[in-house]
């Protein structure tokens, strides 16, 4: 069996190469490439491991035909395009963990450097001054700090906080009033933040929601006198408005050690009144640099060599130990959200995944997520596992998991129902042999047949000669059927009732021949599918 191929394309500690190396991989270490250089070498790889120096552009992915896995050693995935990444079918992950406390800590001391002015302090008593009298600082402590996010990082920095006797509010939509409770903290809305805080810290990612959360209007809302840090993202601050506030006196003094345009070797905050600054240091020291190096080959040699997904930002997590029993569930569950996408098109308003027997003991997330993935991309391209159960919460979509821990007239099972405004949409597939994907049940009706490539679904009147008046209309147009499978609605099997077909063809339908098929007497639908 060929070994997975990595490349590292950025320094990085050099025990991450011999991670890789452990875990059955073969891995290059070649860093300093130019974009053109990395593109012509990508396509031989299966694994790309970068810190920030890298940058994974879709005329990169377009090369990386090989790649399975990208893994960022730090949390930042600015310079990683994730959405054609995933459009690739390539799994970004990065290292949300490894040097959180680092980049908390620097928070920390950039919000009491603020507090006392130490460096300018530090510049001028160096330079021969003892200037005390220039240099009244505040406490911090007794005074409020707004975070803005309150996740791994941001709950560190609101613990340290704590530790300096500060109040601490935080704005962040996914905070949970439990969530807020355990970290001992006041969950705010962003405007009640900017009204009470004494200091603003930022700890949430660059997205197209956060680009310029502390936008003019708003840090002109802000508290006078505030003094905000900023060891994200740059991005997250408008820098030219935050120098207009700083020279105005409104803002108080500001820290930034991440900006818009990096390296920042020329910025309009340069010489402001009561600005610090640091070259993006926020991860940079020796634990940190160690830690994200050796999490991210570890992560991305659990995946290239047992599908283990850890931290990724387009799918699912898995444990090496589930994802082997997981990933036939997971093709079926997105085999049939395609089937009810196609049948019911953006009109589900409610679906129900249900596991029976064998799969009631699996993790149903991913098969959830793998369901909803595959019935909203027949909606649009962009959907992923990841981003189908958020965009199905954003539609009002009704989710709900069911458990039956008994066996039926098969040893596992799962089904789908979905409900429209007028309709319900039910669907079933089984295992066969614990890996082969089978529908097993469509509209009430036994049918049994994997779901795979070009189809066309028909509901018919179930009458004599129907079967040979289609094969002549798909013969007359030259369509080959490959698989022919009937299923009678009606429990006696007695004629009179409906029966449904799934047709396995060699070639797409045309419209053409939809129409013609949808002509014939005793046709109630037709619908041409893919998988």
């Amino acid at each position: 069996m060929t070994k997975p191929k990595v490349l590292i394309s950025d320094k990085m500690d050099p025990n991450a190469a011999r991670i890789f190396e452990e875990r059955g991989c073969d891995v290059d270490v070649i860093t300093g490439e130019t974009p053109e250089e990395l593109k012509a070498r990508i396509g031989e790889y299966d694994g790309l491991a970068i810190r920030s120096s890298t940058k994974v552009t879709p005329e990169i992915l377009e090369a990386a035909t090989n790649l399975k896995v990208i893994g960022r050693a730090g949390i930042g995935v600015d310079n990683v395009d994730i959405h054609k990444a995933s459009a690739s079918g390539v799994v970004v992950m990065n290292t949300p963990f490894g040097n959180s406390i680092t980049t908390a800590e620097h928070a920390i001391a950039m919000l009491l450097a603020l507090a006392r002015q130490i460096p300018e302090a530090n510049r001028r008593t160096q330079a021969g001054e003892w200037p005390k009298k220039d240099f009244m600082g505040v406490e911090v402590t007794g005074k409020t700090l707004g975070l803005i996010g309150a996740g791994n990082i941001g709950a560190i920095v609101a613990s340290r906080a704590q530790g300096l006797k500060m109040k601490v509010v935080a704005y962040d939509p996914f905070l949970t009033a439990d969530r807020a409770v355990d970290l001992g903290i006041e969950k705010v809305d962003l405007g009640t933040l900017l009204q009470r805080a004494d200091f603003i810290t930022l700890h949430t990612p660059l997205t197209d929601e956060t680009r310029n959360i502390l936008s003019r209007e708003r840090l002109e809302q802000a508290k006078p006198g505030v003094r905000i840090v900023n060891c994200a993202r740059g991005g997250l601050v408008d820098e030219a408005a935050l120098k207009d506030l700083l020279e105005s006196g409104h803002i108080a003094g500001a820290a930034l050690d991440v900006f818009a345009e990096e390296p920042a070797k020329d910025n309009p905050l340069f010489g402001a009144p009561n600005f610090i600054c640091t070259p993006h240091l926020g991860a940079s020291t020796n634990e940190a640099q160690v830690n994200v190096a050796l999490q991210v080959a570890e992560q991305m040699a659990d995946y290239l060599v047992s599908g283990g997904v850890t931290n990724a930002l387009n799918v699912p997590s898995l444990s090496a130990e589930e994802a082997p029993r997981l990933k036939p569930y997971i093709e079926l569950g997105e085999k049939l959200g395609s089937l009810v996408g196609q049948l019911e098109g953006p009109d589900v308003t409610s679906i129900s995944v249900e596991v029976e027997g064998a799969a009631a003991e699996l993790n149903m997330k991913p098969i959830t997520a793998a369901v909803l993935a595959g019935m909203m991309r027949t909606w649009s391209d962009t959907i992923n596992m990841v981003n189908a159960p958020i965009l199905a919460k954003e539609r009002g979509l009704d989710v709900r998991e069911v458990r039956h821990a008994n066996e039926g007239d098969y040893h596992t099972l799962l089904r789908v129902t979905a409900n429209t405004s007028g309709r319900r949409r039910e669907v079933a597939g089984s295992l066969f042999g614990d890996s082969q994907t089978r529908l097993v049940e469509i509209a009430g009706t036994r049918i049994e047949t994997d779901l795979v490539g070009h189809m066309i679904y028909i509901v018919n009147e179930d009458a004599p000669g129907f079967i040979g008046r289609l094969g002549s209309v798909l013969g007359e147009s030259d369509v080959n059927i490959g698989n022919f499978h009937l299923g009678r609605r009606l429990p006696d099997k007695h004629r009179g009732g409906d029966a449904v077909l799934l047709l396995t063809l060699d070639q797409a339908p045309t419209k053409e021949v939809q129409d013609a098929v949808c002509a014939l007497e005793g046709v109630k639908k037709v619908r041409a599918l893919s998988f």
